[in-house]
């Protein structure tokens, strides 16, 4: 079972925040609020960008 979790640093956002799982193949990316709506699968280097990106 995939276990999702949300930062450490979303919970003062209120529910404006995603989730992230380790997935076989990548890392998995939702919207906390609808995680019935699917996921992204991001690769090892595009989910490090993402982060890099959004620390910036």
């Amino acid at each position: 079972m995939t276990q999702w979790r949300k930062s450490r640093r979303s919970e003062s956002q209120g529910d404006a925040c995603v989730e992230v799982a380790a997935l076989p193949h990548g890392v998995g990316v939702r919207d906390s609020k609808r995680p019935e709506g699917g996921h992204l699968v991001l690769g090892g280097a595009a989910f490090r960008a993402l982060l890099d990106e959004m620390k910036r």
